[in-house]
């Protein structure tokens, strides 16, 4: 009986964990995956330890709120910008300056804040916060120049880099919201020792970097223009004998006739090859970007009403673990979905855990106490991880090759943006109604950005249904 239970679970850890360790098993895979987990630090921590520092010095929620929220738009802007960088010019050309500039701004951030200088002079500092390397961008692109097109290792790949992201904030939450109680000094510190080890694992690993457009270029003997006209008709064209696959596996799957099957691959193919000319601005990553503002409105909404809330109930010392229950669980989901290669359409799991996210995090309005908050964090946040890994994967379908940094980046900016107006709103509503007045704000923005992700049904599954997976090169 023991040996059948101890050979249960051997087999049960080698179906979720098996296709993780073969994947981390590539040579040089391992160190650029954690490398940039641990350079993204600054995620989870840095949005933390302002609103902790602010308010401490401050006593303002309002200014706490506009702070993050102007660093987010900063992001949003910058990281656009970055991505493009990042695919031109290459990952270390961009990745060292701006890192640079980051910790000369995380010096004079905390610096500013202990010496309660006026509130001006830290929004003229915070928008360099912002100055941070695409490195979860980088690293899935890593992972698809390796694997090419085999989607069962490339949709492995992107939970494997979700584990390692919810990882991250399951130790950033507790850290930042502890630090920044002892000290604000110590919590940018740590975060800023984070970047630096995490950048030297990451830039330091040549082997696995993609070339970057303008050596492509070169190599070929044309512009950068010239060769992203070239990807992005050989992208068409892989894009269309996808769609043929697609059609013969599914006419034989249904035992249909030779004859009936070899029209559907034509009748597939040529709709393929129909296609309007490729843009990172088709209706499929609009849709997307438009939900993922909406995903940062009510997320960033419900983590100042938390603070706001185990601040009113003395537990502020909690509320990093309230995060950290979120992130645990979805770490697990994270793990769950990419042990399974699914069958059910990329956009019907992609809108299932969406609904649970944002309906679950609406019921905050209703709890009384923070343990409630962290129960029904931990219910909903098997779904967090699988949504933003389908969201990674509309991505591989949904930009043309020579831009999927860019695509990236684009997709975290919008949700920048949405976290920006969603702390700012709920500090306004916090500062003059409380706790309530903010999860008020998460109930209404998880309920419109839902209605909102329903509005792009249409476009998403139309843009996904002749999928192509990113190649550079």
């Amino acid at each position: 009986m023991t040996n059948g239970v101890v050979s249960g679970i051997k087999d049960l850890g080698h179906r979720i964990f098996g296709g993780y360790a073969e994947l981390l098993s590539i040579p040089h895979t391992a160190r650029f995956t954690v490398g940039a987990v641990i350079a993204c630090m600054p995620y989870p921590m840095v949005g933390m330890t302002i609103t902790i520092a602010v308010q401490f010095y401050y006593g303002n929620y309002s200014l706490a709120g506009g702070l993050t929220a102007v660093q987010a738009i900063a992001g949003a802007a910058l990281g656009p910008v970055l991505g493009t960088l990042v695919d031109r010019f290459g990952q270390r050309q961009v990745s060292i300056p701006t890192i640079v500039v980051w910790m000369v701004a995380a010096t004079a951030m905390i610096t500013c804040i202990k010496a309660h200088v006026a509130p001006w002079i830290l929004f003229c500092i915070v928008p360099f916060l912002a100055a941070t390397p695409p490195w979860g961008a980088m690293s899935r692109q890593r992972w698809t120049n390796l694997l090419r097109h085999n989607r069962g290792d490339v949709n492995r790949a992107m939970s494997l880099c979700g584990v390692f992201d919810e990882a991250m904030w399951v130790v950033g939450n507790p850290l930042a919201s502890i630090l920044a109680v002892i000290s604000g000094v110590l919590a940018f510190s740590f975060t800023g020792m984070c970047v630096i080890i995490g950048a030297l694992m990451f830039l330091t690993e040549l082997t696995t970097e993609p070339m970057s457009q303008t050596r492509l270029a070169k190599m070929d003997g044309v512009s950068r223009a010239e060769f992203r006209r070239l990807e992005d008709e050989k992208a068409k064209k892989l894009r269309a004998e996808t769609a043929r696959l697609d059609a013969r596996r599914r006419m034989t799957a249904e035992g249909a006739s030779p004859e009936a099957t070899k029209a559907a691959e034509q009748e597939a193919y040529d709709r393929a090859m129909a296609g309007k000319k490729e843009s990172i601005w088709g209706p499929g990553l609009v849709a997307v970007c438009v939900t993922w503002f909406g995903l940062g409105a009510f997320q960033s909404a419900a983590s100042i009403s938390i603070v706001s809330f185990a601040t009113e109930a003395g537990m502020k010392s909690y509320t990093g673990f309230v995060f950290a229950c979120f992130s645990i669980s979805s770490l697990t989901g994270a793990l769950l979905y990419g042990a399974k290669n699914w069958t059910i359409p990329l956009w019907k799991r992609f809108y299932f855990c969406l609904a649970v996210v944002n309906l679950g995090i609406g019921t905050f309005l209703f709890a009384r106490h923070l343990w409630v908050i962290m129960i029904i964090y931990l219910v909903i946040g098997v779904c967090q991880a699988p949504t933003w890994v389908n969201g990674n994967q509309l991505m591989l379908h949904l930009v043309p090759q020579t831009r999927f940094t860019e695509g990236m980046a684009w997709m975290g900016a919008m949700n920048s943006i949405g976290g920006s107006a969603g702390s700012a709103i709920a500090g306004v509503f916090i500062d003059r109604y409380g706790s309530h007045g903010g999860f008020s704000v998460v109930t209404i923005l998880a309920l419109v950005s839902l209605a909102i992700a329903f509005c792009g049904l249409k476009q998403i599954k139309t843009s996904t249904e002749t999928p192509v997976l990113t190649e550079l090169g």
